[in-house]
């Protein structure tokens, strides 16, 4: 059984990139892994825990819905979202790393977010970046 990596954020691009692993997942017959990524540090005290572990609690009840085999990973190891990203895609010998991106500005346009273009770069596997509606 393949893998398919997903880098979640509770923001639109994140909901995009999650139903586009979804469906790759169901498609490919392969397990997700969905990875969410905080720097921790100071600014992450117990509410700002909580409320992200809330989040992740409904991302398992779209997971448990859709029926595809996952594991979810809640990282606070105060590594750059994209090396949270890659190294499970390395590890788990992804066939595809999917990453939702925001809509930019015509001047940022010009130059992805350094973490998406640092994935799109770097990564071993195949990388889907989505959009949201």
């Amino acid at each position: 059984m393949g893998t398919v990596v997903v880098g979640y954020v509770p923001k639109p691009e994140g909901e995009a990139a999650l139903a586009t692993a979804i469906s790759e997942a169901k498609l490919r017959g392969s397990k997700l892994v969905v990875v969410n990524s905080h720097r921790g540090g100071n600014d992450f005290d117990q509410s700002k825990a909580r409320a992200a572990e809330g989040e992740m609690d409904a991302v398992r009840k779209t997971l448990d819905a859709s029926g595809v085999e996952y594991d979810i990973r809640q990282l606070v190891r105060g590594f750059e979202p994209a090396e949270d990203l890659i190294s499970p895609a390395e590890a788990n010998s992804a066939e595809l790393l999917v990453i939702g991106l925001r809509r930019r500005s015509p001047v940022g346009k010009l130059i992805l977010g350094s973490n998406a273009q640092r994935i799109l770069l770097d990564a071993h596997c195949p990388v889907l970046a989505v959009k949201a509606d």
